[in-house]
């Protein structure tokens, strides 16, 4: 029997409820409804008094986890969206971010952001928000793009004492499956490497990991052995890990589903020109969406965002010098 990335953060909670009296949930329509896409189905029967639904204002929601978590709790604060979290970005960078650097108490909340776009859903529940977050001091921003990953990271996130933004992303919830979670294998902050190669590297997190591995799928018929990095943690950055990869191969491509400007793939090529220039045998390339919002059709949605075709002829390109 195989279970979902969906169904694993749904387990995660429900471990993470069992196991710690001070672990609570707070989103808008998770107690019977169970969340907008079901991420807490069942857990306020499991959990009465442990799941709570909250106002339509992600400033209250973080507002109160940071405070229930000044007092001892570890929240998991549920976004509907993780584009509705700059509702809330005021108590996440300002306040959450920054409160044991002002004050020496600890932050123990997680931000749970269902991030990524989906066909259809336009540019108000599409967006990858993980490096504006990542641009801020105290927070950690994890990027799951495997079952496991979103069952241990999300449980590793819970029992950190730092807030911790949980980026998982949407369009994997029913389309990765696994056999079975697995055990934990690698903590937050260190990378792995999902497909070892020697002709160039693909350093990539989320769902552009199976993209990523399409498309050296595809390259591996031309003859071309790619390596494929997937960041896991995209703050930290598990740059030792990366700077290893492009030593091996000689080639670099940041790849991301966010915006081009500044963001995750900006940082991955600034690291490696700065501290690894004399390893590259060609200059380092990124490929992220169009530098546009997102659109609601279909068929724009699929050409907004890097594809298994784009991520191949990127990576082509790069071959070639």
């Amino acid at each position: 029997m195989s279970i979902t990335y969906l169904e694993a953060i749904r387990e995660a909670q429900y471990e993470a409820l069992r196991d710690n009296p001070a672990v609570f949930l707070y989103g808008q329509d998770i107690g019977a409804f169970g969340g907008a896409f079901k991420a807490t189905k069942n857990l306020s029967k499991e959990f009465p008094g442990r799941v709570f639904d909250a106002p339509i204002s992600e400033d209250a929601m973080v507002g109160m986890a940071v405070g229930a978590a000044v007092e001892g709790a570890r929240p998991i604060i549920e976004m509907q969206f993780a584009d509705f979290s700059s509702v809330g970005f005021n108590q996440i960078v300002n306040q959450a971010a920054t409160l044991y650097w002002r004050t020496n108490t600890t932050c123990p909340i997680t931000i749970r952001l269902p991030s990524g776009g989906t066909a259809g859903s336009g540019p108000f529940h599409s967006q990858s928000m993980e490096a504006i977050y990542a641009h801020y001091p105290g927070l950690v921003i994890v990027t799951p793009a495997t079952v496991e990953d979103a069952y241990w990271m999300l449980l590793d996130s819970v029992a950190i004492n730092d807030p911790v933004v949980y980026c998982e992303h949407k369009f994997l919830y029913y389309h990765l499956k696994a056999d079975t979670i697995g055990s934990r294998e690698l903590p937050i902050g260190k990378a792995r490497i999902a497909r070892p190669g020697r002709h160039a590297t693909i350093v990539t997190y989320s769902a552009m990991v199976h993209e990523a591995l399409r498309a050296a799928e595809e390259l591996q018929l031309d003859g071309y052995s790619i390596e494929v990095v997937d960041l896991r943690s995209v703050k930290p950055m598990d740059t030792d890990t990366i700077l290893a990869s492009v030593a091996r191969t000689g080639r670099l491509l940041a790849l991301g589903e966010a915006f081009p400007w500044g963001g995750v793939t900006a940082e991955i090529v600034s690291r490696v020109a700065s501290e690894a220039f004399h390893l590259l045998d060609a200059p380092p390339m990124r490929l992220n969406s169009k530098d546009t919002p997102i659109p609601y059709h279909p068929n724009l949605w699929k050409a907004h965002r890097p594809t298994v075709a784009t991520i191949a002829a990127a990576l082509r390109r790069l071959l070639r010098y």
